[in-house]
């Protein structure tokens, strides 16, 4: 259904500010009146990252008046390949600094706030009032509900975007005009059961592609022109080149949103049995490389996929992936003489594996504390990490 715009249109743009929008101007549905509403709007993005990247860009390039970065974390090499309005030098900087200069770069005239600060339910609400529209460009479950419940108690709309190796999604949620995030997703999923870009990767470019929507929508709900995602969710396939939309509609048995809650515990970053096999069996990297300097009799299991395998590995390390021991498949290769360690890339996906080993018997077995990206740092730095 059509929306009013969000934002009221500024007094008016400067000589310099017509000649800089003026493709935007001469489109009827824009013109002067939403070109001066883009101006005067104020859009907070949670994230500079993959789809904050693109989403910063064209939302500054498209002149919105004010933008808020929401940013706590560095650039990473890593991060190169698809988050755009970061460069080489950049490499080492806090994201939302480097984000601001390239907003410079490309529109001087937009104000840019920072908010350098890990987004919790103690400042999300105090963040969210200053601005007319979220854009949420995180990836995790927690910030995800989090910017939902802060978005419903503050009355404000806003678009989300999720990208996952090839395919990408896309929505508005506005609850008092529609559906919010909880009734598309009305319970996280379990604790591992969905694996992160970090884990399970992201082609690059697909960033670009759901970031210019997920701005697109802002536009259109910031002017009130054409129909946004509200009710709607977009899914792109970039191997099959496809898009589809399915509905999405208010969930009459949906609890009422009063306060925010801990989003952590709420979505759990590992298992509760986890957790627990972790308790007493997680060793270091060190701990790790005397073992094996010591030559004692044991098994380093990689709980990895093969792809990341091929990347960097443990030397001695035999690769049995971690859907492998969770269904059991893979319990008949373990040996019954010697001890187990386990590793992954960071930690969560052993100590998942490590729980069901623990409830299979294997009572002794352990997990490398950080995997095999603490391994490079402490242990072996000539190792390339992803």
């Amino acid at each position: 259904m059509p929306l009013p715009p969000l934002v009221e249109p500024a007094a008016e743009l400067t000589k310099e500010e017509v000649a800089r929008y003026s493709r935007h101007l001469i489109i009827p549905d824009v013109g002067m009146d939403g070109q001066k509403r883009l101006k005067n709007a104020k859009v907070l993005v949670v994230g500079a990252g993959g789809l904050g990247s693109p989403a910063l860009l064209y939302l500054a390039a498209a002149g919105v008046g004010t933008l808020g970065i929401v940013e706590f974390d560095e650039v990473d090499e890593s991060n190169l390949q698809r988050q755009i309005i970061h460069g080489q030098s950049d490499i080492g900087r806090p994201k939302a600094e480097s984000a601001r200069d390239s907003i410079a770069e490309i529109n001087p005239f937009v104000k840019v706030n920072l908010h350098q600060v890990h987004l919790s339910s103690e400042n999300a609400l105090d963040i969210f009032r200053d601005y007319d529209l979220i854009v949420d460009g995180t990836d995790n479950f927690a910030t995800r509900y989090l910017v939902n419940d802060a978005a419903v108690l503050s009355g404000k709309p806003y678009v989300w975007g999720s990208i996952f190796r090839f395919e990408g999604q896309v929505s508005v949620f506005w609850e008092e005009h529609g559906p919010q995030y909880r009734d598309l997703y009305p319970e996280p999923p379990p604790p591992g059961m969905v694996p992160s870009c970090a884990e399970g990767g992201v082609l690059g470019v697909l960033c670009a592609s759901i970031g210019s929507i997920m701005v697109t929508e802002a536009i259109k709900l910031i002017t009130g022109i054409g129909e946004t995602l509200l009710g709607r969710l977009m899914v792109y396939d970039a191997l099959d080149m496809n898009y589809r939309t399915i509905k999405i509609r208010k969930d009459p048995a949906g609890e009422k949103i009063t306060e925010l809650i801990d989003y952590e515990a709420f979505c759990g970053v590992v298992s509760d049995d986890a957790r627990n096999a972790a308790a007493g069996h997680t060793i270091t990297p060190l701990e790790l490389k005397q073992k094996i300097d010591a030559h004692e009799n044991f098994l380093l299991v990689d709980v990895r996929e093969p792809n990341e395998f091929e990347i960097v590995r443990i030397p001695g390390s035999v690769l049995i992936p971690k859907d492998r021991i969770l269904s059991g498949e893979a319990l008949s290769e373990l040996p019954q003489d010697k001890p187990l360690v386990l590793h992954c890339k960071s930690g969560a996906r052993s100590a998942e594996a490590l729980a069901a080993l623990h409830k299979a018997g294997f009572s002794d077995a352990v997990h490398v504390g950080g995997g095999v990206l603490a391994w490079a740092k402490q242990v072996d730095p000539s190792l390339p990490t992803y």
